[in-house]
């Protein structure tokens, strides 16, 4: 039996009533990158140590550097040369660029280098937030985006190119065993027994080209920490220094932007090689990108609930002190003394509830996952192994700092990165749940593209 033309009509616009959207199809991306330099000087306390310290001089500059992209709707990715930035400054940030650029505050994702030698944006370990400095910050921040989308305007159509690069090299796992069944820190690591989980090596590069082949904007993400200076001062660090030598090379703006490096450090290599490393895998993998469909743009920031960690404090104080006493010579008391103060501030917050942010954007079929903290690699090849989309990666320190994020074995194995304090907090099991809801977004997303 025939269905009547007036049924058939009525039951097509109800169907499709049912089905989110996320916008039309663009027929083409358009892209506009900038950068913005962040003021500093030789008064700033650094920070990135345990106390407090100060250098003099400057080698690169430390600076905001943002990509617009506007398919279907706009988005935003900017990356800061600081340390790590909370959730109070980038919300207040991510509003003014919503009201004065038009660009939706759940479609911009602000992340940091993590580089240990900007002036200090946090209050943690021996050292407080610099006020001054992190308006600075601020006004960076707003100016790159101002200055993309102000390029976006007046731009060509884009095309995105990719490539699913890496490098091994530089970084390792950096939580090694040692003898005495204690986590690897700083000091001696003579007898340094295995690394007690994975490092990723992925380096994806995404390169926006316009219609005349030149560059406008890349943004490499690998993950390590960016710890490292060439000579003295304050310095954007090794990443930072290879994205604006890539930029002099290149041309456009080249963007780094950190993954899942909570686990990871660079143990070796001079500060040259780290950068011609790093140089060297973005442009073979820049050298090999292949063209990219961006049909529509996707962004998901969703509010996630954590606690702060109840504690023992004597068994705190105890694996604090035997790690210092043994592992970093002379006097470490004013060292202990540091993470015995952060825990006596925190034991007033113990089991507080606490949200922040998590962050998926979608550029095409290419996924980034924004993490509010430094999460440890082994949650973060999860996320990777577990998303719908063959390439997925993450983000670290999006929109907000909440400490390390290490997994399970972590915490039963111990060391620096557990230990209580403002820079490790959050409650065992927290990188297992932002595991699972960061991939139940994912998996959102790619049941209602394919509706």
């Amino acid at each position: 039996m025939k269905t009547p033309r007036i049924l058939l009509v009525v039951f097509l616009l109800l169907s499709t009533a049912c089905i989110p959207t996320f916008g039309k199809p663009a027929k083409q991306i358009r892209v506009a990158a900038a950068a913005a330099e962040i003021i500093s000087d030789d008064s700033m306390e650094i920070a990135g140590g345990i106390s407090p310290g100060h250098v003099v001089g400057q080698e690169g500059k430390l600076r905001a550097s943002a990509v617009v992209i506007e398919a279907n709707t706009k988005a935003c990715i900017v990356s800061c040369d600081v340390l790590v930035l909370q959730r109070d400054i980038l919300d207040d940030v991510c509003r003014k660029i919503e009201a004065e650029e038009n660009i939706p505050f759940e479609n911009i994702l602000i992340t940091s280098t993590h580089t240990h030698h900007a002036p200090t944006t946090v209050t943690v370990h021996g050292y407080k937030r610099d006020k001054i400095f992190c308006l600075r910050v601020k006004d960076a921040i707003v100016s790159a985006v101002h200055k993309a989308n102000r390029k976006l305007k007046n731009a060509p159509p884009a095309s995105m190119y990719f490539r699913f690069g890496q490098e091994s090299t530089v970084g390792q796992n950096s939580r090694l065993l040692l003898k005495d069944d204690t986590i690897y820190w700083v000091g001696s690591r003579a007898d340094a027994l295995r690394p007690t989980g994975p490092f990723d090596p992925e380096l994806p590069v995404l390169a926006f080209k316009r219609p005349d082949g030149t560059l406008e904007a890349i943004l490499f993400n690998h993950s390590s920490h960016n710890i490292g200076v060439r000579s003295s001062g304050r310095s954007p660090a090794f990443y930072g220094l290879a994205a604006q030598e890539l930029e002099q090379e290149l041309g456009g703006t080249t963007i780094f932007i950190p993954g899942a490096f909570g686990s990871t450090h660079v143990l070796s290599l001079s500060m040259d090689e780290r950068i011609l490393r790093i140089k060297n895998a973005v442009k073979e993998a820049f050298s090999k990108a292949e063209k990219r469909q961006v049909p529509t743009v996707t962004s998901v920031k969703k509010q996630f609930s954590y606690r702060v960690r109840n504690f023992d404090e004597g068994a705190e104080e105890k694996a604090v002190s035997y790690y210092c006493n043994k592992r970093l010579g002379g006097n470490p008391e004013d060292i202990i003394k540091v993470f015995r103060n952060m825990r006596k501030e925190l034991a007033k917050h113990q089991g507080e509830l606490r949200k922040t942010w998590l962050h998926v954007i979608l550029i095409g079929d290419i996924a980034f996952v924004g993490v509010p903290g430094e999460l440890f690699g082994r949650p973060g090849t999860e996320i990777k192994r577990r998303s719908p989309f063959r390439y997925t990666y993450v983000i670290a320190l999006a929109n907000d700092y909440i400490g390390y994020i290490p997994d399970e074995q972590a915490y039963d194995l111990g060391g620096y990165q557990v230990w209580t304090g403002f820079h490790s907090l959050v409650e065992r099991g927290t990188g297992e749940a932002i595991v699972d809801e960061a991939v139940s977004i994912l998996e959102e997303i790619k049941a209602k593209k394919q509706m």
